[in-house]
């Protein structure tokens, strides 16, 4: 799987130097005069997964995952507006909106089916592409992700969107307090020595374009102001999907996420252990262990 000599989420947290996989192509796809960047790795000849960011992530946020995934699958990966290489203008971002760009990325790889697995921000993109194009899916994983009105998370929302508007010094506080939140206890108390250098990567990523994440986080605003609306769409979601959570995971309850097992008919529900918000990151041989042979299953 891995050629790290400690588990793979340690190697992330400690920027462990591997060498970079290239992508067997990449491209942009363009609207209007908006471009979203995406990466194919692989030749196309078996299914194709498509890990889907969270929200300060990038296509190459995957690199040191994709060893877990290639060895049985293709992988699609694409950056949202405000990330990484795609357009990042200060204007209304739509979660809708994601989900098309990847259905026109679909189209222009020529891919009818794929594999979807959506992780915190990511998830919204994942219920709301099976909610609107499920005939192009063989399977749904999601993590870290809700379905339901909780007030919790709304103040979680509202907080994250105060700290981001609140100039260089809250959003440097942001940093921090996001950190905490995030992980469980395993995970920080193995790699609390990496922690700084992971929170100022993410830092430094975003200190100029805070915008983005504020446009990202607004989009959330009018998935939840339709959610009851489409409530009877997200039921219709036939697609066997597979819903991954961390026992200790603070942003979203666990009791939260099983909720999502009482809308969508075909779901599976894992809690794995000693794992918080980031799953796929503090338990990464576990997660995308689960997430292989799901696919498998449901491929």
């Amino acid at each position: 799987m891995s050629d790290c000599s400690q588990p793979i989420e340690f190697c992330v947290a400690m920027k462990h130097e591997k060498k970079t996989i290239a992508p067997t192509s990449r491209g942009f796809v363009s609207i209007t005069d908006r471009r979203i960047h995406w990466e194919y790795y692989g030749k196309k000849q078996r299914k194709a997964v498509c890990l889907l960011n969270g929200l300060a992530m990038s296509t190459e946020s995957w690199q040191p995952f994709l060893p877990l995934v290639l060895d049985d699958y293709d992988v699609l990966l694409y950056d949202y507006l405000g990330q990484g290489q795609s357009s990042c203008e200060d204007e209304p971002y739509f979660i809708p909106s994601l989900c098309n760009h990847l259905r026109l990325i679909l189209d222009s790889l020529e891919i009818n089916q794929i594999h979807l697995m959506g992780i915190s921000y990511g998830g919204f993109v994942a219920l709301d592409f099976a909610r609107l194009h499920q005939e192009r899916l063989n399977s749904l994983t999601l993590s870290g992700i809700l379905l339901t009105h909780e007030m919790l998370f709304q103040m979680y929302q509202d907080l994250s969107l105060r700290f981001y508007r609140s100039g260089p010094e809250g959003f440097d506080l942001y940093t921090h307090y996001m950190y905490e939140k995030i992980f469980g206890e395993s995970f920080v108390t193995n790699a609390s020595e990496h922690l700084e250098h992971m929170r100022k990567n993410f830092h430094d990523r975003y200190k100029d374009r805070v915008h983005c994440l504020i446009r990202l986080t607004e989009a959330q605003n009018p998935f939840f102001e339709q959610l009851d609306t489409n409530l009877e769409d997200y039921r219709g979601i036939a697609t066997p999907t597979l819903i991954m959570v961390g026992a200790e995971d603070r942003v979203i309850l666990p009791s939260v996420q099983r909720k999502i097992c009482g809308i969508l008919p075909n779901t599976r529900f894992d809690v794995i252990p000693d794992a918080g918000h980031v799953v796929y990151l503090e338990k990464s041989e576990t997660f995308f262990g689960k997430l292989r042979d799901f696919m498998q299953v449901r491929g």
